[in-house]
């Protein structure tokens, strides 16, 4: 197995070199750096200045400016002049798009330059053409040349760039040959890597971001294993997270945790950034949340199981579901179709746990239902009750019929301990039966052989750390001839390399195509002030769901009593969405606002949200500028652009159909064009 593979069930760092960045140093043995970017205009020295300041007081440890012009470049240096005189020391990033003499002008006043492959040296013009290969290489070489001096005065000036490719964002030269995709986006960096180490320039971090969580994950997956490639053993170069254009609210923390926190539980990661649609200063306490929770994580070795000798899924750089059995569920009284159905080609359910039921059943039947109904657009697809008695098991049963009685009808599964010695009723869908390393293999036998009797699906909850798991994913496999009839789940305060040891070893042991549940975590993260909220809770939801779901792993996701129902149930589908296993509502690709912005971000998505959020599975870009235009959009639906001083280009996947269009009546002009392609429905 690759040192990639392995990383994936032992959370270890991967190892980089370190590299400087002013005063801050990123990569070795340092923390996981917090970044952020400033909305402001550049030129706007005092209004620049003091949102510096203020993310510095935050916790932000690198700051990064738009710089669009020569003119913005030059006033670096009387913003890092105003910054000595009141005493803020925090290293500034360039953001460089489309020039090279910018990029050079900025070099002499900042710690670090970020330069894209896709526009640095190309304008993107979507154009289709084969290349030869001496063409290509014609190309490759005047892209280099045009590199060159930045990466040789960088040099002299000990300066660090970030090599940041975008999804969106590719060269028409990259997406002719490899098309729209993470092996583009690689390849696209690796070009300019090759230029800074024919220099002997090795101050380099890099970055793959794109809006889609799947697809930033596979970017960087494949290029820590490009570098691997091209320096067996040796500490790489770091790496910086994020999911661009994320969004805001709830729904770009989700996309954020799933996509770099997926990428933390594989050790991959040196310093991160969390692109909301929200001021920049809401983004460093969900970056300092991930950090410090791997952090921690990290430092922690004594929990390492041994090499599980096989991978829980093919391919780490692609996707695909994992191929499972179906599990029917037509098993309860109220429920006699197939639509419940889980695990095959079945859609992801989505269950609530609602613990031990009340003895007022009716009473918290109606509450229970009126929470879920504020959320119409999506369902409750199960129920998981906790059943330790007879009497239990009656309210669990009473409170499903009360809920079928006002025509919300799912299955009910009955949470269990290992002896429980309750009856198996035929109307419920599975019994949920926690396992750990204390439960004996007599037991587990015994509660087999009793579902076996009652045709009783069981769910194998295996309980512990993940080398304890391990080892019960052997015990498991010991009970059964076929993975007919069980699903496994896991409850670890290590969930994901706990599932992927548990499903390895399945894997290993002739089960690859059992069943998954996957369970909202305890919240376990480190102590601090946002672990303690919501918020906290959700980023290490979406994180240990979402990091499996981006993997092709899970038919199922329960979340339990930590959210009210309406919550819990919005938040699963919303994990779902941002891990693109299931499309149910519109989806946001929203820039976080920049010194380049055109239009007020936040007012703007919160109104295009407001009359467009009830549309399933139409994608929407809202971009501030032209430079987060056409390319970053990838692959929307519709585009809302800035072109101008209140003035809006809009798009229909990647034609632009109307210009300049005033801002007051753009909202509704992208409303109309919806209408006109089909895709509208009304609220």
């Amino acid at each position: 197995m690759t040192p990639q593979s392995l990383r994936r069930f032992s959370p270890v760092r991967r190892a980089t070199r370190e590299v400087r960045i002013g005063s801050v140093a990123v990569g070795g043995e340092n923390p996981l750096r917090i970044q952020s970017m400033t909305n402001t205009n550049t030129l706007d020295t005092e209004a620049t200045l003091a949102q510096i300041a203020a993310l510095a007081q935050a916790g932000c440890e690198i700051v990064r400016l738009a710089v669009p012009s020569s003119r913005d470049a030059e006033n670096l240096a009387q913003i890092r002049s105003r910054m000595t005189q009141i005493g803020v020391g925090v290293p500034l990033v360039a953001d460089i798009h489309f020039s090279p003499k910018v990029a050079l002008i900025a070099a002499e006043h900042v710690e670090k330059i970020r330069i894209n492959p896709g526009n640095y040296a190309d304008r993107k013009h979507f154009e289709t053409r084969e290349y030869s290969d001496a063409e290509y290489a014609e190309e490759v070489a005047r892209v280099a040349e045009m590199f060159r001096p930045l990466v040789q005065r960088c040099k002299v000036l000990r300066r660090t760039l970030r090599i940041g490719t975008n999804h969106g964002s590719l060269s028409d030269r990259i997406l002719n040959r490899f098309g729209d995709t993470p092996k583009g986006m690689v390849e696209s960096a690796l070009e300019f890597l090759d230029v800074c180490e024919a220099e002997q320039y090795f101050d380099v971090v890099f970055s793959m971001k794109a809006s889609n969580p799947r697809v930033m994950i596979q970017a960087y997956r494949l290029l820590a294993e490009c570098l691997e490639e091209r320096a067996p053993g040796a500490p790489s170069y770091p790496f910086h997270l994020g999911v661009t254009e994320a969004g805001d609210g709830e729904d770009g923390r989700i996309k954020s945790a799933v996509g770099i926190g997926a990428l933390l539980e594989d050790g991959i990661g040196d310093t991160i950034r969390v692109s909301l649609t929200e001021s920049p200063i809401a983004e460093v306490p969900v970056a300092k949340f991930l950090a410090q929770r791997y952090e921690t994580r990290w430092r922690e070795a004594a929990d390492l199981p041994r090499d599980p000798e096989a991978c829980e899924i093919d391919d780490l750089n692609s996707y695909r579901r994992r191929v499972t059995q179906i599990l029917p569920r037509a098993t309860c009284a109220a429920v006699q179709t197939q639509e419940f159905d889980l695990g095959g080609e079945n859609p992801i359910r989505v269950e609530i746990s609602v613990g031990k039921i009340a003895h007022d059943v009716a009473s918290y039947a109606k509450k229970f239902h009126s929470s879920l109904s504020q959320i119409a657009e999506v369902r409750c697809e199960g129920i998981v009750a906790d059943v330790e008695t007879e009497e239990e098991a009656k309210r669990a049963l009473d409170f499903a019929q009360h809920l079928a009685q006002a025509g919300f009808a799912v299955p009910l599964a009955f949470r269990v301990t290992l002896h429980c010695d309750i009856e198996l009723h035929a109307d419920v869908s599975r019994w949920v039966v926690g396992v750990s390393s204390t439960s004996t293999q007599e037991e587990l036998r015994a509660m087999h052989a009793r579902a076996v009797s009652a045709a009783m699906p069981l769910e194998w909850h295996c309980q512990g750390s993940v080398a304890q798991i391990r080892e019960l994913a052997e015990r498991l496999c010991d009970l059964y001839s076929t993975s007919a009839n069980f699903l496994v789940s896991v409850a670890s305060s290590r969930a994901v390399p706990a599932l992927r040891v548990l499903l390895a070893r399945l894997r290993a042991r002739g089960f690859a195509d059992c069943p998954v549940v996957l369970h909202a975590p305890a919240c376990n993260s480190a102590d601090t002030e946002i672990t303690r909220t919501t918020q906290g809770k959700l980023l290490d939801t979406a994180i240990d769901l979402g990091a499996m779901l981006s993997d092709g792993i899970g038919d199922a996701i329960v979340l339990d009593g930590a959210f009210e129902p309406g919550h819990a149930l919005d938040l699963g589908y919303r994990i779902l969405q941002a891990a693109r296993r299931r499309i149910s509502r519109a989806e946001f690709v929203s820039c976080p606002s920049c010194g380049r912005t055109l239009f007020d971000l936040e007012t703007v998505t919160a109104r295009i949200k407001s009359r467009t959020g009830h549309l399933q599975g139409v994608s929407i870009a809202i971009m501030g500028c032209v430079v987060n235009g056409l390319g970053e959009m990838a692959d929307a639906d519709f585009g809302y652009v800035g072109s101008g001083p209140g003035k809006i280009n809009l798009y229909v996947g990647k034609e632009l159909v109307l210009r300049n269009v005033d801002q007051a009546d753009a909202v509704e002009r992208l409303v109309e064009l919806i209408r006109v392609h089909g895709r509208w429905i009304e609220p």
